[in-house]
């Protein structure tokens, strides 16, 4: 588990995705301090350009273990998400806790983040040339107020049929490593489309257009929690 630590500048961010340019912000809406409830340097990079000033504290992996019987995509990472939150919120007094998980699912099946290469292999063969989706569940948890918000955000995807030479040559790269679904939308890859003008940043991990949306509404739509835990001394 990493410590706090504080967020890069933009500019730098926005070297390495364009897509970031543009993102929306709004207001925190209790005064706490963000923090994000993850380790993704993606998740941080797309808060970084939006403007968000925030922590950095990570969520143990036991956070991300066990799949419900007949759980969908949407449950499991909407529940990943809050998991998330409440294990970070449970060190704080005070913090507006940020948590996410991202999944693909294609043909019923929920995609997460591939073991290995031949993982991987197997996920981009399913995903190729087929429509998907990717889900991200986000968790907005006030440890002050106790209140939290949780929802999953779906984004359509279109993959067009992979060549073998493209597939090894993505999977060579290793850039499929730590990503739902084994692929990175922000890779560059001219194979991912997405549909009806969907959250791209959702595909990255973080779908800031809803995020900012929910940080407006919290004060109307949050509810109350209870989360019966012992809160560390430091927060």
């Amino acid at each position: 588990m990493s410590g706090p630590e504080q967020s890069s500048s933009p500019s730098s961010s926005n070297d390495i995705m364009p897509l970031l340019a543009g993102l929306p912000r709004a207001d925190l809406p209790t005064g706490e301090p963000l923090i994000l409830a993850s380790g993704s340097p993606r998740r941080a990079q797309l808060l970084t350009a939006a403007g968000y000033q925030f922590t950095i504290e990570v969520a143990s992996d036991e956070a991300e273990c066990g799949v419900c019987s007949r759980e969908t995509a949407p449950q499991l990472v909407a529940r990943y998400a809050y998991r998330k939150a409440a294990e970070v919120v449970a060190r704080h007094h005070e913090g507006l806790v940020l948590a996410a998980d991202t999944v693909a699912s294609c043909m019923g099946q929920i995609l997460g983040k591939p073991r290995d290469v031949d993982h991987a292999e197997s996920m981009l063969r399913m995903l190729s040339g087929r429509p998907h989706d990717v889900y991200t569940g986000i968790c907005i948890w006030s440890a002050r107020d106790e209140k939290c918000i949780v929802e999953a955000v779906r984004t359509q995807l279109e993959m067009a049929p992979l060549s073998e030479a493209m597939l090894e040559q993505y999977l060579d790269s290793m850039l499929w490593e730590g990503k739902a679904g084994a692929f990175g939308y922000q890779d560059g890859n001219d194979w991912l489309q997405v549909v009806a003008e969907g959250s791209e940043s959702n595909v990255v991990g973080l779908p800031m257009e809803r995020l900012a949306e929910l940080l407006e509404i919290f004060a109307e739509k949050a509810e109350t929690v209870n989360i019966d835990t012992n809160r560390s001394d430091s927060g």
